[in-house]
Formats: structure tokens, C-alpha cells, sequence
């Protein structure tokens, strides 16, 4: 669900240029069409097919994970980390083809649609300048559920008790 509502948020503000550069709350919440060829929060160290490569990766071995811990796992472990997946297959998915539907590279050179930017200020410096999506909205809810509620939520491992 989260990869449709994803894509979906993505296609519009791509397709529609009224959506590209809106004030919804003046002075707080816009969307400012971004494509960031880095990683989260604009981090630009690597090349955009390296950080497509790692992410990959990275989702791999989380998946991985998920897969091993699943029959130690509750339902509250299993919702976070479906945003987890979720959140990343949708940054993946840009990854892999906005290259070619931009015009502008191949697999793996495809840049992240970031649109949602909150605006406020304090003496004119911005409070969150970051540019994000709804998969980077499922990603951090659920990091921080995992923080928050991890004695509750996270699978325990069977051999520490025996």
C-alpha cells in the first residue's frame, strides 16, 4: 500500500505542474518538486548509481531480516516494518526508472521525487530544510515507532532465554 500511495503522490506531482511549487499552508507546509540524486536528506557523497546499488543492497539484507526474525515476530514488528519495505521499494523504484522516464540515464541513475517541504522559520532560518515523500514519511514513522515502543515491538531472540 505504501509503494501505490508512493508512486502514486510522485506521478501526480511529476505530471502536474500546479502541484510543483504550491503554497498548501503559506508559512508552513509546501510541495517544491525536487529530484535528489543523493541520498536521504540531500547527502550527496556518491554517485547516483552507487547509492542505487547500496540501496539495494541495504534492502536486501533488511528483507532478510524480516524473513529470519518473521516467526519471532508480532504484528506491531511486522506493520513497522512493512513502511520500512514499503517506503524503500518506493525510493527503489525511482531509482531504478526515472532515469529513463526523465530522459536524463538508464537503470540505476534514476533520481528520488522529494515534493513535501514544511516552510516555517525561526529569524529566518528554515526549521526542517529538508525535501522528503510519502516513502521517507513510512520510513521515519516507523524508525521512530521502533525507537519509542522497541521493548514492546521488536521480535525477541529465543536463544537469549534458553
Amino acid at each position: 500500500m505504501i509503494i501505490a500511495i508512493d508512486q502514486w503522490s510522485k506521478f501526480l506531482v511529476r505530471t502536474r505542474p500546479d502541484l510543483q511549487n504550491w503554497d498548501i499552508i503559506p508559512g508552513w507546509l509546501s510541495f517544491h518538486y525536487t529530484l535528489n540524486p543523493g541520498m536521504a536528506l540531500g547527502i550527496d557523497w556518491l554517485s547516483t548509481p552507487v547509492v542505487s546499488v547500496i540501496s539495494i543492497i541495504a534492502v536486501l539484507a533488511i528483507l532478510g531480516y524480516v524473513f529470519y526474525t518473521m516467526p519471532q515476530a508480532g504484528l506491531s514488528y511486522l506493520f513497522c516494518m512493512g513502511l520500512v519495505m514499503g517506503g524503500a521499494f518506493g525510493n527503489i523504484i525511482d531509482r531504478l526508472i526515472m532515469g529513463k522516464i526523465g530522459g536524463y540515464g538508464g537503470v540505476l541513475e534514476g533520481h528520488v521525487i522529494d515534493f513535501i517541504h514544511f516552510t516555517p522559520t525561526i529569524q529566518g532560518y528554515p526549521v526542517f530544510p529538508y525535501i522528503f515523500n510519502v516513502a521517507d514519511m513510512a520510513i521515519s514513522v516507523a524508525f521512530i515507532a521502533l525507537l519509542i515502543f522497541h521493548r514492546q515491538i521488536l521480535p525477541e531472540d529465543e536463544a537469549a532465554h534458553e
